[in-house]
């Protein structure tokens, strides 16, 4: 299998090989390890769900580009969330500054009126 393909199964577990679970989809695995395959897939339902899905498609040659796609879609997806946490922290940086600065001036024009009081 193309390694390209592992992309979408990386760190997804770690009890079996994700390139065992490709070789399930192709069916290349002798009686065994598809056996020992079949036993994870029962402890593991949402593992078991996107291998069932996986196994649905139409055809074999469409499985890679299917991949493909969502490795693309999964990269974009997780560039576009970390811009918006990195815009996220610029925005609480800038209130948090204007906060400070504001109870900073609420201080010092306090201080002014107790000391004016007591003059």
């Amino acid at each position: 299998m193309n390694n390209d393909l592992l992309n979408i199964l990386s760190n997804s577990n770690k009890d079996i090989d994700n390139q065992k679970l490709m070789d399930y989809l192709s069916g290349k695995l002798s009686e065994q390890e598809k056996h020992e395959v079949e036993a994870w897939m029962v402890d593991n339902d949402f593992e078991n769900e996107a291998l069932e899905g996986l196994q649905q498609m139409a055809g074999k040659k469409n499985l890679e580009g299917y991949v493909d796609q969502l490795n693309k879609e999964l990269h974009q997806y997780i560039r576009d969330k970390k811009s918006r946490r990195e815009k996220r922290k610029i925005n609480n940086s800038f209130w948090v500054l204007t906060a400070i600065i504001f109870i900073l001036l609420i201080i010092i024009l306090a201080y002014m009126v107790i000391s004016r009081i007591h003059v």
